[in-house]
């Protein structure tokens, strides 16, 4: 008897290593989504305060949420950071795995590099891009300066250049995850295919045109809707760079503004608002984003 099916029969074993499983997503994320539904009703005055009964009316905090200005200024950047994200982590990542799957000496040390970042901590890289457009004696300063485009230091967390500062370390780190996921998908394209082009004249930029592009469009489509739904979570990065020290509250993303709402200023039911603004933005976005990248099984 096939040992597969026999393992199916036995409903024991699969219990066991299913009910822990059920039983941590029940108690770490069933139960807080729906506590957080709970507090964003409610009237609660402070971390770790009890709630106060509902708010008056009922919906008070979502009500808010369409006339607070911080949001509307945190809900914009969070576009503008969607709109890069999918424009320049995914096309970086595309562009640099395209380069490494066309070589043969090294391949796999670059690939390495361009994952590193990924495994370094957001605290450690935010500290690591503070040093770097620190305004005295900053990397990047001293660099402009040494090469005479600057003749004196730039604030680059000012109203000015902001966006610059909090968007690159996000789009440095990020790259090599998508690049992870391309590489893999090239890997799996028959080199059969490249050959038969090639005896046909289809070399360089067309055999990229006609033949990649084509074959990897699912895993691209893949690529895309994480880039899209993932701006909305981006928070780490930010927060370690600026705190709540945004640039006259122009820098706030939707989930740095709702930390700050929730542990700084202590207004955990309006948080929780911005929370399930948040959830609903991310299945919107995410519905969307896989109608409009729709992955082609005729591929």
């Amino acid at each position: 008897m096939n040992s597969s099916s026999t393992l199916y029969k036995k409903k024991g074993p699969l219990v066991v290593f299913l009910v822990p499983a059920f039983l941590f997503l029940v108690l770490y994320l069933y139960y807080p989504f729906v506590q957080n539904i709970v507090n964003s009703f409610s009237n609660i005055t402070g971390l770790g305060a009890p709630a106060q009964g509902l708010n008056d009316p009922w919906w008070a905090n979502y009500a808010a949420l369409f006339t607070d200005p911080k949001l509307r200024t945190a809900l914009g950047n969070t576009v503008i950071l969607t709109v890069c994200t999918v424009v320049f982590q995914v096309g970086i990542a595309l562009i640099l795995a395209l380069l490494v799957d066309s070589i043969r000496v090294g391949a796999q040390l670059f690939r390495t590099l361009y994952f590193f970042p990924i495994v370094i901590s957001a605290t450690a890289l935010g500290l690591m891009f503070n040093l770097i457009f620190l305004y005295n004696g900053g990397m990047l300063n001293q660099l402009l300066m040494n090469l005479g485009l600057t003749s004196q230091n730039i604030d680059w967390k000012d109203t000015n250049h902001f966006m610059l500062t909090m968007f690159t370390p996000v789009m440095w780190q990020y790259v090599g995850f998508y690049f992870v996921i391309l590489v893999t998908g090239l890997n799996n394209i028959p080199q059969d295919l490249y050959k038969a082009a090639a005896l046909d004249g289809c070399v360089g930029i067309a055999k990229v045109r006609y033949i990649t592009l084509p074959l990897l469009r699912n895993v691209l489509c893949t690529c895309l809707v994480l880039a899209v739904t993932g701006a909305l979570k981006v928070f780490d990065l930010p927060w370690v760079m600026f705190n709540a020290g945004m640039p006259q509250d122009q820098g706030w993303l939707t989930g740095t503004y709702m930390y700050d709402q929730t542990f700084n200023r202590g207004n955990v039911d309006y948080g929780s608002a911005i929370a399930m603004l948040i959830v609903v933005l991310g299945v919107v976005l995410s519905n969307v984003a896989n109608r409009v990248f729709k992955p082609r099984n005729d591929l």
